[in-house]
Parts: structure tokens; C-alpha cells; sequence
């Protein structure tokens, strides 16, 4: 059984009732989360006052209160994603409420990577504005974007945690890029 199947056989177990699948699951998934959260936690810069550990306890406490009906592995990540996104967001509107942008522009929007001149949680805020507008505006194309730059899943990944194939995550992140590129340049 591979860890993908073991992950997602554990995540029904655990919505079932079995709390030894909850302890099975943790060793499995707490290193990917670590993963993500060190992910995040590269554009906050230096000095951040919340480590990845932290954000990997704060979110594995809130995805074992949850009450989700897991469907797989993807879909667990995909929460946790945003999740993370959510805590550092929160985490830098209580670090900068009187600060905004400060004037700063976003560099590029490259694949796997988001990048800007001074990242910092001002950044993030933008981001975040600009992620929201594109959620209203198309909430797939914003889901596409948390799931595979924040969350770190790949195209099939992403594709099985929405429903949809690789091939319309790939067309449609080069369109949301593109949206987010100029929404970020015109804040």
C-alpha cells in the first residue's frame, strides 16, 4: 500500500470513528505539513513571529476538530493549504492593521513560486486582496491557485481535490496568473 493510499485509508478510518487511525495518520502527514508550512513561512522573511512549527500545530488542531468528511489525500492537503493561508493572513492583519502595500510591487508570478521585490506580510495582504477579488470573480481559478502555489499539490492533485482534470488546472492557472499579475501590479 502506498503512503497516498495509507493517507487516504487512515483519513476514512479516522471520519469513522477509529481514533488509532488519527495516531497511524499523524506520522504520515505531519512532515508534508511541515513541508508546506517552511513553504509559507520563506515569504514572510526574517524575524516572523510565528515558525512553521507553530503553524503546523495550529493547523493540525483545527483539521482534528473538523468535521469533514475526507475524501482522500488531496482533499486533506487541500484544507490544510488553506488553512495555513487563513493563519497567515490573520496572523498579518493583526501585525500590520495600520500598515498597507507601502508602495511595493510584485516582481513575478512564476510556476511554483510566488515572488515579490520586499516580501513581507504586507505582501501577503495584497495577495491576499487580490486572491479574494479572483474568488469572486472565478472561485475555481482562485481555489487552482491556493491549492497548487500555496498547498503544493501538483496539477493531478489539484484536479482530484476539485473535480476537474490536469489539463484544465494547467489552463486555468495560466489564466488566473495572469489575472493575478495584473490585479498585484495595479495595487
Amino acid at each position: 500500500m502506498t503512503s497516498k493510499h495509507a493517507v487516504t485509508e487512515l483519513l476514512i478510518d479516522w471520519r469513522s470513528g477509529d481514533a488509532a487511525a488519527l495516531e497511524s495518520l499523524t506520522p504520515l502527514v505531519y512532515e508534508e505539513l511541515r513541508r508546506l508550512a517552511r513553504r509559507y513561512m520563506q515569504a514572510e522573511g526574517p524575524g516572523h513571529t510565528l515558525q512553521a512549527t507553530g503553524l503546523v500545530n495550529e493547523v493540525f488542531l483545527q483539521l482534528a476538530d473538523a468535521d469533514v468528511s475526507w475524501q482522500d489525500r488531496a482533499h486533506f492537503f487541500a484544507l490544510a493549504a488553506r488553512l495555513m493561508r487563513r493563519i497567515l493572513i490573520d496572523h498579518a492583519r493583526g501585525k500590520n492593521s495600520a500598515k498597507r502595500g507601502a508602495g511595493r510591487k510584485p516582481e513575478t508570478l512564476i510556476e511554483n513560486h510566488i515572488s515579490f521585490a520586499d516580501e513581507s506580510s504586507a505582501d501577503l495582504l495584497l495577495l491576499d486582496e487580490a486572491l479574494d477579488r479572483l474568488s469572486r470573480f472565478d472561485a475555481l481559478k482562485s481555489d487552482i491557485v491556493v491549492l497548487h502555489y500555496f498547498g503544493g499539490l501538483t496539477y493531478d492533485e489539484t484536479g482530484a481535490a476539485l473535480d476537474i482534470s490536469a489539463a484544465t488546472v494547467h489552463r486555468q492557472l495560466r489564466i488566473a496568473k495572469a489575472w493575478l499579475l495584473h490585479e498585484l501590479q495595479d495595487d
